[in-house]
C-alpha cells in the first residue's frame, strides 16, 4: 500500500542541532516522526527533501535510511526510492513471537527488583489518568513504556535494543488502526493485573497474565491489519 507523497510532512521535519548532524541523529528524527504518525506508512522519503529539511548531506541521509531499513521502518523499492514500511500480517505475527520470547525475562527480573515494580505502577497510573481525560495517545505511550520498563529490567543492552526495534515496528502497525481508544483502552487493565501480580510475588500468575495480554493484542492488531485496504492477510 503506497500512500500519496505528503511533501509538506517531509519539509516540516525539525532541524537537527548544529553539532548533531549525524546519520544516527537523522535516523532518530525520522524514527520519531514515523512513530508519531507524521510520516505514515507508504510515505515516500525523498533523499533531497530530507537533506534540505534536516540541513545534512545526502550521504548522511542515505546512511540514516540504511539504519532505518535495518530496523524495518523503511524499505527501498527498486527504481522507486525509499518508503515508510507498511506492516503486513506476517510482520505482526513475527513481532508477537519475539515479544513472547523477550518479555518473560522482564517478569523474572521485576520479581526481584522493587524499583522496577514501582516504575511499572507509575506507568499504570499514568495510563489510567490519561484514559480519564480521554488522551488515548498518552495511554498508548504509557502502555509501551510499561513493557519497555519490563524488558529493560533484565539488564541486557542487547535485549533492550532488540526490543526497541520491535516497538518501533509495532508502532507502524498501530498507525493502521485509526481508533486509538479501541486500540489502547483494553490493555490498561492487563498491565494493572501484571503489575499487581508482580507486587504479590506471583511469578506464575504474572507470566500467565503476560501471555494472555500478548495473545489478545496479537489477535487485535492482526484483525485490524487484515481488514486494512490492500492487505491480503
Amino acid at each position: 500500500m503506497i500512500a500519496a507523497e505528503p511533501v509538506d510532512a517531509v519539509m516540516a521535519l525539525p532541524a537537527l542541532p548544529k553539532r548533531s548532524s549525524t546519520a544516527e541523529q537523522a535516523a532518530e528524527t525520522l524514527r520519531r516522526q514515523i512513530a508519531d504518525g507524521k510520516l505514515p506508512p507508504g510515505t515516500k522519503l525523498r533523499e533531497e527533501a530530507v537533506s534540505a529539511a534536516l540541513s545534512i548531506s545526502r550521504n548522511t541521509v542515505r546512511e540514516a535510511f540504511r539504519l532505518l531499513a535495518h530496523e524495518r521502518l523503511v524499505e527501498h523499492a527498486l527504481h522507486r526510492g525509499v518508503y515508510v514500511r507498511t506492516v503486513a500480517a506476517d510482520d505482526v505475527r513475527n513481532i508477537y513471537t519475539t515479544r513472547r520470547l523477550l518479555q518473560p525475562l522482564g517478569i523474572e527480573a521485576a520479581l526481584h527488583d522493587g524499583a522496577v515494580r514501582d516504575a511499572l505502577d507509575v506507568r499504570v497510573a499514568t495510563a489510567i489518568a490519561a484514559a480519564e481525560r480521554e488522551d488515548w495517545d498518552a495511554v498508548g505511550t504509557a502502555d509501551i513504556d510499561f513493557h519497555r520498563v519490563l524488558v529493560a529490567a533484565c539488564g541486557s543492552t542487547h535485549i533492550t535494543a532488540m526490543f526497541e526495534h520491535v516497538l518501533a515496528e509495532l508502532r507502524l502497525a498501530f498507525l493502521l488502526m485509526p481508533d486509538h481508544r479501541n486500540l489502547h483502552q483494553p490493555y490498561i487493565e492487563g498491565n494493572r493485573r501484571i503489575a499487581a501480580l508482580l507486587g504479590a510475588g506471583d511469578r506464575a500468575g504474572a507470566l500467565a497474565e503476560l501471555r494472555a495480554y500478548l495473545d489478545t493484542a496479537e489477535r487485535h492488531v492482526l484483525g485490524a491489519i487484515i481488514e486494512a485496504p490492500g492487505e491480503a492477510g
